[in-house]
């Protein structure tokens, strides 16, 4: 190739790359949650719906919740009118659906910048990242145990993104930082490294406190009092438990009226029956029996119908993930959820692949959009799932980011306002003419379509000529540009000061734990 062609090859590039700079920053005048205009997917019929709840009574009655570990629930749950025995608690029929009653259907969650606040229910969708896995992972590098560096680094990359509502929660785990001591530094990169809401640490009764005490110095004592600044994981530990660890996490959040998400953890087949109805039933028991015990500690704490539901391969036991049997489960427990009165959280960017290939895309769109027309308020895992969550994925993460701008265009819906509906161009195209310079389309031309930042529509000779990258390879340099350009969210440091100051007297009153 002459240098003419490779002057002229750098300098369209340039051109190119400059207007993708100025659409990128268009685009990240985001908003801070999507208020979807779609109508939500319903799979069971009113009986459907009935049968489910009438089996999932059943089950709270005649087998059971087991309560381990936490004495305390079942000392709530006695004086509610439950049958204990042991650490087993049986519901008579009606009495877990009077409990949840008093969760309120929908709350706020504040952030420290209050324009990026949430609305958590109603029509409104989250979006929040990856969250619990122990590996990272990107085509430089490989597969290997996460870091602190790895933990903020993802933390800024939601920060960035401006189609990631919420900073999530343990976006990776920080292996090389003591395990009980991890948690002060992990909510921190939440706090200082953005402005967006954030989850807390479940792993301990503890650490819980430690969360709510950091979210007082961050927002001011009597403020959290009276508003929700943080939305945490509690999973059962399916089928039909729920542990001490979990309980005691959600105790603590409830005291304090700061959210829980109450989640049954599923893989069919193993942790539930291999029917999507027997599943569902399943799910709302455990849901129903989660809720009942937060309303308990506190009427009115605010929390979330969870459900993580996928399936099993019957050949070798291995997770799968974007099966027609998990959305059918996922619109179900949409079902459920409203049913119930409950904001719900569901779904995300799931997949078993291994690296950000073709599978890791498939697995990932067929759970994504069933998430949205599901009716999901919270999205856990919307971006940077990979391995069935045991890994968080660099490249990854920017191609899921990509999808969620494509679901802000889809879940507005149809535009069926003058603009939307065009007549002008109509009336100045003649029959055989072509759009393209009517002024219709000028006026629109910039936001018509989503444009992708990661997908290549060029030609093959264009690609070829510039380095003929894979949408893996395109990503990694566009999660190393997010990176290099990022810039912290102000804080005010004093508060900064207090928040450092309260994690090294903690660090410093205990050892190092290694579990």
């Amino acid at each position: 190739m002459s240098e003419e062609a490779l002057a002229s090859g750098r300098e369209g590039r340039r051109g190119r790359e400059a207007r993708r700079t100025a659409r990128q920053q268009r685009s990240a005048l985001s908003v801070p949650f999507i208020t979807r205009n779609l109508p939500v997917t319903n799979v069971l019929t009113a009986e459907g719906l009935a049968i489910i709840e009438h089996n999932a009574e059943t089950i709270l009655e005649e087998i059971g919740i087991e309560f381990r570990d936490y004495p305390r629930a079942i000392q709530l749950l006695r004086s509610a009118g439950c049958d204990v025995k042991g650490e087993r608690v049986r519901f008579p029929k009606g009495l877990a659906r009077q409990l949840i009653a008093s969760a309120p259907t929908d709350y706020i969650q504040h952030a420290r910048n209050p324009e990026r606040s949430v609305h958590v229910g109603g029509d409104d969708i989250v979006f929040a990242p990856v969250y619990g896995s122990p590996f990272v992972h990107d085509i430089d590098k490989g597969r290997r145990y996460g870091t602190m560096e790895d933990f903020e680094n993802f933390v800024k990359l939601s920060y960035a993104s401006p189609f990631m509502h919420h900073s999530g929660g343990t976006v990776c785990e920080p292996v090389d930082l003591p395990v009980n001591k991890r948690h002060l530094e992990m909510v921190y990169a939440h706090m200082r490294w953005s402005d967006k809401p954030f989850m807390g640490s479940v792993t301990h009764p503890d650490r819980a406190l430690d969360t709510v005490r950091l979210c007082e110095l961050l927002f001011g004592a009597e403020f959290v009092r009276e508003n929700t600044v943080c939305t945490s994981l509690i999973n059962a530990n399916s089928p039909l438990v729920w542990d001490g660890t979990m309980l005691g996490a959600a105790d603590v959040y409830a005291q304090h009226n700061q959210a829980t998400i109450i989640t049954p953890f599923i893989l069919s087949g193993a942790m539930s029956p291999v029917t999507v109805a027997g599943t569902l039933s399943q799910v709302l028991a455990e849901v129903l029996a989660g809720v009942s015990f937060v309303q308990l500690v506190k009427r009115g704490a605010p929390v979330i119908f969870g459900t993580f539901v996928s399936t099993l391969s019957m050949q070798s036991g291995a997770p799968t993930f974007g099966t027609p049997e998990a959305a059918l489960a996922i619109y179900g427990a949409g079902q459920l959820a409203r049913r119930c009165g409950l904001p719900f959280r569901t779904g995300g960017s799931l997949c078993a692949s291994k690296i950000p290939d073709a599978q890791a895309a498939y697995e990932s769109a067929q759970t994504l959009v069933p998430t949205i027309h599901a009716g999901a308020n919270f999205v856990l895992h919307a971006a940077g799932w990979m391995e069935g969550g045991l890994a968080s994925s660099y490249e990854k993460f920017v191609m899921d980011c990509d999808q969620l701008g494509m679901m802000h265009v889809l879940a507005r819906g149809v535009d069926i306002s003058d603009n939307g509906q065009a007549m002008e161009a109509f009336r100045e195209v003649p029959p055989g003419g072509h759009f393209l310079g009517c002024a219709h389309t000028q006026a629109n031309f910039e936001t018509a379509f989503y444009r992708s930042s990661v997908a290549d529509n060029n030609s093959v000779e264009q690609w070829t000529a510039e380095g003929g990258l894979d949408a893996p390879r395109r990503a990694n340099a566009l999660w190393k540009k997010m990176l290099a350009e990022y810039q912290p969210p102000a804080i005010d440091p004093g508060v900064d000061e207090a928040l450092r100051d309260y994690i090294e007297r903690r660090k410093a009153a205990m050892p190092d734990a290694t579990h």
